[in-house]
């Protein structure tokens, strides 16, 4: 796997661990087309849960974002994540403002703490993201997804013009956003379906 444009362009990235579902580079291609069509990806603070392998999150920083928090669970997977990041800072390429975090903790955890006043395991990129990467194991059952979105929004970890992207199984029941939120549109390539959620006042 490699990061397919951008300052970074052939970045390697890691191979997926067993029991991961990294996206296409079909998929990956055809999903930050419409993003950087909608000028979501520039200087943008990106947080990518279930990062997987990064994939996403560091295509992001290639094509122009400027913070990257990475939320994964698995030791195995952060560890992979955290060396990646380290090597793409070495990057003849690396623009020092750039920021680069990685937090291994589960999503439903890490969308709590803005919620209780506790912040510590949200990392230094802690507060409002502009663009949200969720790419949950299929199985992983809709109403959780949903009440992560949820989270995102009471937790003030995106606004308005956030866009939050989400990928499914076109087997799963189609995601209800959080109130005030809506699916602006959704795209499905094979077996995956991509929905993006942005605010109903945009």
């Amino acid at each position: 796997m490699h990061i397919i444009s951008g300052r970074f362009k052939g970045f390697p990235i890691p191979a997926a661990l067993r029991g991961t579902r990294p996206t296409t580079d079909r998929t990956k291609e055809a999903v930050f087309s419409h993003l950087e069509a909608i000028g979501a990806v520039e200087g943008a603070r990106v947080l990518d849960l279930y990062a997987g392998t990064g994939a996403l999150g560091f295509e992001a920083l290639s094509r122009g974002a400027n913070l990257l928090e990475s939320v994964e669970s698995s030791g195995r997977a952060a560890g992979l994540l955290s060396k990646s990041a380290a090597r793409l800072t070495h990057h003849p390429s690396w623009n020092p403002a750039m920021r680069i975090h990685v937090s291994r903790v589960k999503a439903e955890r890490f969308v709590r703490p803005l919620q209780t006043g506790n912040d510590a395991e949200s990392g230094p990129a802690a507060g409002t993201y502009d663009l949200v990467f969720m790419d949950p194991p299929y199985d992983l059952p809709t109403e959780d997804c949903q009440e992560i979105m949820a989270g995102l929004v009471k937790g003030g970890f995106v606004n308005h013009d956030s866009v939050i992207v989400l990928e499914r199984s076109g087997r799963s029941v189609l995601p209800v956003p959080p109130s005030g939120w809506a699916v602006s549109t959704s795209r499905s390539y094979g077996e995956t379906v991509v929905y993006y959620i942005e605010s109903a006042a945009v």
